[in-house]
């Protein structure tokens, strides 16, 4: 690794050519014997891509943890504040930075920073401006794969500490806004949860019991259930040409030329992801991969959505899958027409902030993103601004 006076750009300083595996330890996961209950349910996160897979910085929760019996009884290993962590396999390339020790499965690896070299907010921001180049050199005949070798064979530039430093502070205030945000969304939905819980929880199936005019239907009653379908085409880039957001079953995978919805809709994943409930209100496109619900009970709907037990209807045998058809017959409470009304103010007053703030998260990402790669080629010259 030598010092040189970068030739392009405005950093006007020696910065350091090196290959990504130079400036990181390179650290493999690993999954406890499912057969093992002492290895699981305890106290220790336990990282898969669907826990980072929305585009957020920092991840704070698993679905699943691990005991310190399931982490010294397999090949997982113990990440550290400040380490990033990338999916290698399959859906290659999402990020996250750990906020607190995780362990984390063998389809992703961990990545810490060398001391001296990069900082770890700069590593994060480093492997992001550099997504494309790992999807570039995977390898893999089934699935897509980043191998130890794919870090050996990308070369990068490297300036110095204090350069890292600053970049890493401009774009790190995006992701803190945006992480505020998230929590305040958080909270949101946690208030429109709880309004949800006192009105209708706690009815058995049975008329009898229910107020008056409130009757359990099969969902179809107040939602139409559409499926998804295959878009025209699909780009990593949100761009002139495809600005639709492509939705997957648990997030957006991408960016088409079209939109197959224009109105106020709620999405779930038909195959492979269930249980996810995505929500918008803007043009998209539902991919093939989805179930689609509208509703004039939006609010309502959306709550139900989160309750339902996907995995008892699951028809797939190598891969989930879930029918509309089945969808449509799932029996819920169905209030009176007054009470549903009433409900929908009430949560969509709430929710309306919901939505302005996930407005703010598009622009705030896609400034980041704008920013990004004129920061970490030196075309923007940090070198005067005061952090």
């Amino acid at each position: 690794m030598n010092w040189k006076r970068k030739s392009e750009g405005n950093w006007g300083q020696l910065v350091m050519k090196c290959k990504f595996s130079d400036v990181m330890e390179l650290i493999g996961g690993g999954t406890p014997k499912t057969s093992k209950p002492e290895y699981w349910n305890g106290d220790i996160p336990w990282l898969s891509v669907k826990d980072f897979n929305n585009g957020f910085r920092y991840v704070y929760e698993t679905e699943k943890s691990i005991t310190q019996s399931g982490l010294e009884n397999s090949s997982t290993k113990l990440l550290q504040r400040g380490d990033v962590i990338v999916s290698a396999r399959g859906t290659v390339g999402k990020i996250a930075t750990v906020p607190f020790p995780m362990a984390f499965n063998q389809s992703c690896y961990g990545l810490r920073a060398r001391n001296g070299i990069v900082t770890s907010d700069y590593l994060y921001y480093l492997i992001k401006h550099n997504v494309s180049v790992l999807k570039k050199n995977t390898h893999g005949s089934v699935f897509d794969t980043i191998t130890r070798n794919t870090f050996e064979n990308i070369e990068v530039e490297i300036p110095s500490i204090e350069i890292q430093e600053k970049i890493a502070s401009i774009l790190g205030d995006y992701d803190k806004k945006m992480e505020l945000n998230n929590a305040i969304n958080n909270n949101l939905e946690q208030q429109v949860s709880i309004l949800y819980q006192s009105w209708f929880e706690g009815y058995e199936r049975t008329d009898n019991i229910c107020p008056e005019g409130w009757k359990y239907q099969k969902l179809s009653s107040i939602a139409d259930i559409t499926s998804g379908k295959r878009p025209p085409i699909k780009s990593e880039v949100c761009n002139q040409e495809t600005p639709f957001s492509i939705v997957g079953a648990a997030s957006v995978m991408g960016f088409t030329s079209e939109a197959n919805h224009t109105d106020k809709i709620l999405v779930t994943g038909r195959v492979g992801t269930h249980g996810v409930i995505q929500r918008f209100n803007t043009p998209c496109w539902a991919s093939d991969n989805t179930l689609v619900i509208t509703s004039p009970f939006y609010e309502y709907t959306n709550q139900i959505l989160h309750r339902i037990d996907y995995s008892s209807m699951n028809r797939g045998s190598t891969q989930p899958l879930i029918t509309q058809g089945d969808m449509k017959k799932v029996i819920v409470l169905v209030p009176d027409e007054e009470t549903l009304a009433k409900f929908e103010a009430l949560a969509g007053s709430l929710m309306a902030q919901w939505e302005s703030n996930n407005k703010e998260n598009v622009k705030l990402a896609s400034l980041r993103d704008m920013l990004l790669p004129k920061l970490m080629s030196g075309e923007l010259d940090v070198t005067d601004i005061d952090i």
